[in-house]
């Protein structure tokens, strides 16, 4: 049992790097699913001797990774409870919810009806209206866009509606005001998504490159969640990537943008150097946007093996004051066929200095797990959901 509670805990949630398929996997036509599993299959083996080191091997044996007889940190894995396999899904669960009532997702498109209306409600046609990257549909439809002054609609595997418009064409509050129509649209259950983003760019056909101006209008949580408790505890709650978005700024007491993984780790190692009482929360979305859904199983694989060379520097800045926790919110095995989510486990390793060596954790049924270890380490009231792991690192 630990002797006191750890001032700060950082959660680090590597987007979409799940281990193996769920038990519930068919029922989301994911049998066979690996994410990790597979690329290290494709890369011939992954060199990720920090999280080895970890005991990433210790929860199942990975390619390249190697079991450690003591690991440094506490290891397991956990499986979803909620309905859903995607972002929202993953990190809401993660802070103590359990989702009943899944995001929609449009593999087809959006429905003509909801189209019809936003166009009625903006005075702008769209184009596009079906899942594409967000760089290959600027390709496709930039120029067109330029020419007809219309939007470029598209979604992705997650629950969201995205907008292009070129910053000449569309200036941006117009291309805002276009995207506060669309949510409002996109609240009725009948079109239920998670996010509506605002995507602007730049550049001629050829060369064109969406701009930092990105605004998402995200759902707030159904129910406040363990962020909620700890901000009203009056503790910080550092939200690094897109966690702010995730939650629509529930819960956040100070929100850090990041670019791409290299710039997230930039700013954890910043963080954990700083003195604070509370949470850091990280989303590295690389892994999930660059590679997962593009089905780049090598991309996906060095970007592991880049991610792992960043872990010294967080991990010799940690006190025995500090909690570090690793996991993921989904899977997104880049081997599997089309470009959705996958049904799997995600990795959980808890690392402190303070531990002498790690061990097995039992079986999490539920993301919400690490929640209710926040919240108990913290004092605050516990979520609904999830069984505190605490006292299991000794």
């Amino acid at each position: 049992m630990l002797n006191k509670s750890f001032k700060r805990i950082h959660i680090v949630v590597m987007d979409s790097v799940g281990i193996g398929e769920a038990p519930d996997a068919k029922a989301f036509g994911d049998e066979g699913s690996d994410t990790l599993g597979h690329i290290a299959e494709k890369m011939n083996g992954l060199k990720m001797p920090n999280l080895e080191k970890m005991g990433l091997s210790n929860i199942r044996p990975f390619q390249g990774i190697q079991p450690i007889d003591v690991p440094s940190s506490y290891f397991g894995k956990m499986k979803e409870a909620s309905v859903g396999k995607d972002t929202m899904t993953g990190h809401w669960e993660i802070m103590g919810l359990n989702i009943t009532q899944p995001f929609k997702v449009y593999p087809n498109g959006f429905p003509n009806e909801l189209i019809k209306t936003l166009e009625e409600k903006t005075g702008r046609k769209v184009i596009g209206n079906k899942p594409a990257s967000g760089t290959e549909i600027l390709d496709e439809l930039g120029q067109e866009h330029m020419e007809t002054g219309a939007i470029i609609v598209y979604t992705s595997a997650d629950p969201v509606l995205q907008i292009a418009a070129h910053e000449e064409i569309i200036p941006l509050k117009e291309l805002y005001s276009i995207c506060e129509i669309a949510r409002e649209l996109t609240l009725e259950p009948e079109f239920l998504v998670g996010r509506v983003i605002a995507r602007p760019f730049k550049g001629q056909p050829g060369t064109f490159k969406r701009t930092t101006n990105r605004h998402d209008y995200a759902l707030k949580p159904f129910e406040r969640t363990v962020m909620n408790e700890l901000k009203d505890a009056n503790y910080d709650v550092i939200a690094i990537g897109k966690i702010s978005d995730i939650f629509n700024d529930e819960g956040v007491t100070e929100s850090l943008r990041t670019i791409d993984n290299m710039d997230g780790m930039d700013k954890l190692s910043q963080v954990v150097n700083k003195d604070f009482r509370g949470i850091s929360f990280l989303n590295l979305v690389d892994f999930d946007a660059l590679y997962g859904h593009r089905r780049d199983p090598i991309g996906y694989g060095e970007a592991l093996e880049a991610f792992d060379s960043r872990m010294p520097e967080v991990l010799n800045a940690l006190t025995n004051e500090d909690l570090l926790i690793i996991t993921a919110d989904h899977g997104n095995d880049p081997t599997f066929p089309g470009s959705d989510h996958t049904r799997e486990y995600v990795p959980l390793l808890a690392y402190s200095p303070r531990f002498v060596e790690g061990k097995e954790l039992p079986l999490s049924e539920t993301f919400a797990d690490i929640g209710a270890t926040i919240a108990e380490n913290f004092n605050v009231p516990m979520p609904k959901f999830g069984r505190s792991f605490l006292s299991h690192l000794n």
